[in-house]
């Protein structure tokens, strides 16, 4: 999925590096500084471990080492999240954010060639992210390791924490592809924007290849791919504004690197397609033996949202939590990083860290915060006023003003009503520092 849609996009960056170099030094100069860790006890590494056999790229970065760790398999095929680092900047205040370039991608391709990394299997895939995830628990001990799988990363993820829940304190899947009705439906999609838009090559183009995956050659499947990007709004943006831009600008990435970014997408694609499309989420069943979340966007075409959802209802697990993310399609990791964050905090870490105690005593004492507080419901609201009472297991909330709202409308600001609010239904909170905080799991 990624992959389809980056290779096009490396294909064109390459006579954009050409033209532009004295813009992508500058470029890379003021990421960088952006990217910039000063905490005593931050971690910034990035290094070659024989993994499989072979020497295997592995990056990470995060404000304080004894953080909990996440371990991000990307996805693809081929395709690395390394370069999407400046999005997840602000997670790396509460994370140890671990990259992996896969055999057969990225960096791990650079060193070792085709003929090092193959053949490709996602098995051989899963056992490589199982020293990978053994040697970053060794490494970063005694931080506990969270395993982050987007798009076809849970071809490798959902294996892996079936395999080895031990090594991991929760799985969380994003971009999450079921099985071959993704590939129908989004084929379904494409074809009828196609049409109510008259692209008579597009249709033509997709009819040729016709609505059954199962005939489908890499190429056709791309060709599908390709249209998406062209017919979803959210996904030409996305091209536009994440993709070029991450490959273009990424701070550690040389001339070579973005063209081993392409060779592995390109290799990755012709070795992993078959089994691929051969892919049903539901193979191996569907429980896991460590907490579960699913983040998925609410509009993703790519790894369509009502199948990941009927998914997750499926699912058995210790603890399971899923979230939609607002206004997001595929990468919705990254192009609603903010969001996607707060999923995290307040979800994840609280089933990570264990912390338990009294949710009232914390409601209590964001009550007597004389500035006001800003609190997130359990629905995806995010409140901004004042606690002004607590009695038993509900608060009165005083909403504040939004001066955004009153200068839209040209008058002046109204707040809503006091509102009347279970304390169990509050998720989290930002601290004095500004940063989310979750209540507590339990009184």
């Amino acid at each position: 999925m990624i992959g389809s849609i980056l290779a096009g996009a490396a294909g064109v960056t390459a006579a954009t590096v050409s033209a532009g170099l004295v813009w992508r030094r500058q470029a890379q100069r003021e990421v960088a500084r952006g990217l910039a860790i000063a905490s005593p006890q931050a971690i910034v590494e990035e290094q070659f471990v024989r993994i499989g056999g072979i020497e295997q790229w592995i990056g990470i970065r995060g404000e304080d080492r004894g953080n909990p760790a996440l371990l991000v398999l990307h996805g693809g095929p081929g395709a690395p999240f390394s370069m999407f680092t400046p999005a997840m900047r602000a997670w790396e205040r509460e994370f140890t954010i671990v990259q992996w370039d896969q055999r057969g991608a990225g960096k791990t391709l650079g060193r070792n060639g085709k003929a090092g990394c193959g053949p490709l299997s996602f098995a051989r895939l899963v056992a490589d992210a199982i020293e990978v995830a053994e040697w970053t628990r060794a490494h970063l001990q005694p931080a506990p390791l969270v395993l982050l799988a987007g798009s076809m990363g849970n071809l490798i993820g959902a294996p892996l924490a079936r395999r080895r829940p031990d090594l991991f304190a929760a799985y969380v899947a994003t971009d999450f592809g079921v099985d071959g009705r993704n590939e129908v439906l989004s084929y379904e999609v494409t074809l009828q924007r196609l049409r109510a838009a008259g692209d008579a090559r597009g249709v033509r183009e997709l009819e040729a290849i016709g609505a059954d995956p199962s005939r489908w050659d890499l190429r056709a499947w791309q060709r599908k791919q390709r249209w998406i990007l062209r017919t979803d709004p959210r996904m030409r943006e996305v091209g536009r504004s994440l993709l070029m831009r991450s490959i273009l600008t990424a701070p550690g990435y040389s001339l070579r690197d973005i063209r081993d970014l392409q060779a592995g997408m390109t290799y990755s694609a012709e070795q992993l397609f078959a089994e691929y499309m051969r892919h049903d989420a539901r193979r191996e069943g569907t429980r896991f033996e460590l907490p579960f979340f699913l983040f998925q966007g609410d509009d993703d075409v790519f790894t369509a949202t009502a199948p990941a959802q009927e998914f997750f209802a499926e699912v058995q697990a210790p603890h399971k939590e899923f979230a939609l993310i607002r206004d997001a399609g595929h990468f919705a990791a990254f192009t609603r990083s903010e969001q996607f964050f707060q999923e995290l905090c307040l979800r994840v870490l609280p089933r990570v860290t264990g912390e338990r105690g009294s949710r009232r005593t914390v409601v209590e004492s964001l009550a007597a915060v004389e500035s006001g507080v800003c609190i997130r419901l359990d629905d995806g609201r995010v409140l901004e006023g004042a606690i002004v009472e607590v009695e038993g297991d509900r608060l009165v909330f005083e909403h504040r003003p939004s001066p955004f709202h009153a200068q839209a409308r040209g008058t002046e600001a109204m707040a809503p009503p006091p509102e009347s609010i279970a304390i169990r239904s509050i998720a989290g909170y930002v601290d004095p520092q500004g940063r989310w905080r979750a209540l507590p799991i339990a009184d």
